[in-house]
């Protein structure tokens, strides 16, 4: 289940570090996270509501990452051993999605 490259005395393995542009990648095109924080930005009535409307979207995002890699989706399962580095960007990204929606919906 875990990526393992063999040591070279045989008996130990090294688990291979996860791949950092793939985890920006995944959370920067999520869907489920444009969706949410731009949504919810346009429906928020005070800016400090953005960053609950960021952590929902993360929360979303989270959720479709661990649906496609259980479904074994291509180019997703590798990030799903990073689900922390995940969430973080992704709530770092629907923070700016949040902060759109919020503008436009005030303009």
């Amino acid at each position: 289940m875990w990526p393992l490259a063999a040591a070279a005395d045989g008996d130990t393995y090294v688990m291979t570090p996860v791949d950092l542009e793939a985890v920006v990648l995944t959370a920067l095109l999520n869907p489920a996270v444009v969706v949410v924080a731009f949504w919810l930005g346009r429906r928020a009535d005070q800016w400090q509501k953005l960053p609950v409307a960021a952590f929902v979207a993360a929360l979303a995002g989270s959720a479709l990452v661990f649906l496609a890699v259980r479904l074994g989706i291509g180019g997703v399962a590798g990030v799903g051993r990073a689900a922390a580095g995940v969430f973080i960007a992704e709530f770092l990204f629907a923070l700016v999605w949040a902060a759109a929606g919020y503008r436009l919906g005030r303009a």
